[in-house]
């Protein structure tokens, strides 16, 4: 058995950004570690080309009779600027106390090297585990995963044979407390890009006779909120599912204080729709949010000019049950609709993702066609976390969004069972990312038992 630690300082020391090329070689050095490091546990390991970066698939057991886990998991980071802010370098691990820091460590080579170090430890003693086990891992997540929906089509005969997906790239709110993700809120992007004059216009000589573009934005952004925080577009929240009371209950077994939360995001007051406390509305409500808006001169002092164009770029996360094409035509058949008709405009789509909900059983609305085995998971990970983090688990949706996890339910009608291993002061995406050791070192026994469990049926 390996070192799962000095084995993932070998893995962050390969800077695998896959956003940027100039990174390339560093992508194949990391996509050859993980291939190199499940051939030596026994997988059968097979590189998937794609237009980008391959995809790993290792597979171990051929006896349809066991049950079938995918593993899935990414060898890509984000880039590690500014570098100036990082207090070690980004691609040289390094230990101070209990956190292993380096770009990666918990997003998503610590969680990812977790599993992996736990299906070793597994196969080492249990070397005729009654388990087939894939791991499926890409080298695109932080890029939007542009080649994996493709992937998924090709390969989704031989994915559908699995009974659910296993994985850890959500967050948990203390090192004691795992939180369990079972539902992921879905996306609709848009830009909107207004005209008024042809050119930039000098606002002494124009100025009176013309609507000036950024006006036109503010209004429209006005236009889409109620003052209480709603989303002010008719047939907005029509397919949005009432909370159910299990739900709300494990939001406050959280146990988070509303206001260290309030003087953390530095903020006087909340301002949430009507009937949901704030840890609610961020993981059970849709949003439409405005991410950036702009216009006119940006520099140093004064430059009197009303602008040509000005543009806002809005985003709606979604919860389970609304449908991505349908919340696009209502937003655009809004702004539309609430545009000054005395400029023009364009509103640009981005990419889109469909929300994922999935309902553990025991829970007032069961699925009743759900897998006996991702049952068996579900009460496995119940256990096993209990008995090694000290507390049973949390059962709780998630603000952020996976699209991912959804293309895999869409195409192989597998669910997913998401552990959570990150933390908040782990830095994901920042300067001086870490990932705590002592978490690592639970989740792999964590992560044993419940693949032992599941085998044993």
């Amino acid at each position: 058995m390996f070192d799962p630690v000095e084995k993932l300082k070998e893995f962050i020391r390969h800077p695998s950004v896959s956003a940027d090329p100039a990174f390339k070689e560093s992508m194949k050095g990391a996509q050859t570690f993980v291939a190199e490091l499940l051939t030596s546990i026994g997988f059968a390991v097979e590189v998937v080309k794609t237009d980008l970066h391959p995809i790993i698939l290792a597979t171990r057991g051929t006896n349809p009779a066991w049950p079938h886990v995918i593993i899935y998991g990414h060898y890509d980071v984000q880039p590690a600027d500014p570098l100036n802010l990082w207090k070690s370098a980004a691609f040289e691990p390094e230990i101070r106390g209990n956190r292993l820091y380096g770009r990666g460590a918990a997003d998503n080579k610590g969680p990812l090297m977790t599993h992996i170090s736990a299906v070793a430890r597994l196969l080492e003693r249990r070397p005729d585990l009654p388990l087939r086990i894939t791991f499926m891992i890409e080298g695109e997540e932080e890029m939007g995963s542009p080649s994996f929906a493709k992937f998924l089509e090709t390969h989704s005969d031989r994915l559908k044979q699995a009974d659910f997906v296993y994985l850890s790239d959500t967050g948990i709110p203390t090192p004691e407390q795992i939180v369990i993700t079972c539902g992921l809120r879905g996306l609709v992007l848009c830009d909107v890009v207004v005209t008024g004059p042809r050119s930039d216009l000098h606002s002494g000589l124009h100025g009176g006779v013309l609507r000036n573009p950024i006006q036109a934005v503010a209004e429209l952004c006005a236009s889409l909120h109620s003052p209480d925080g709603r989303v002010a577009i008719e047939g907005f929240y029509d397919d949005v599912m009432p909370v159910e009371e299990w739900e709300r209950e494990q939001i406050r077994k959280l146990g988070t204080d509303p206001e260290k939360y309030r003087e953390f995001l530095g903020i006087p007051a909340f301002h949430t729709p009507p009937g949901f406390t704030p840890f609610e509305a961020t993981r059970v409500l849709p949003t439409l949010e405005f991410n950036g808006i702009g216009g006119g001169y940006q520099g140093e002092g004064t430059k009197t000019v009303i602008p040509s164009k000005a543009f806002v770029k809005i985003s709606c996360r979604l919860v389970a049950n609304q449908k991505p094409d349908k919340i696009r035509d209502l937003l655009y058949a809004a702004i539309r609709e609430r545009m000054p008709k005395d400029v023009t405009f364009e509103i640009i789509g981005q990419h889109e993702g469909t929300p994922y909900v999935v309902v553990p059983p025991d829970r007032s609305n069961t699925p009743k066609d759900q897998s006996p085995v991702l049952a068996r998971a579900f009460r496995a990970a119940d256990a096993a976390i209990a008995e090694v983090f000290g507390k049973a688990p949390l059962y709780l949706r998630e603000g952020g969004s996976v699209p991912i996890i959804a293309d895999i339910k869409r195409v192989t009608g597998l669910d997913s069972v998401m552990m959570g291993l990150f933390l908040p002061e782990d830095n994901l995406h920042a300067p001086n990312e870490s990932f705590n050791l002592d978490v690592m070192k639970k989740g792999m026994i964590a992560s044993e038992k419940i693949l032992e469990a599941v085998a044993r049926g």
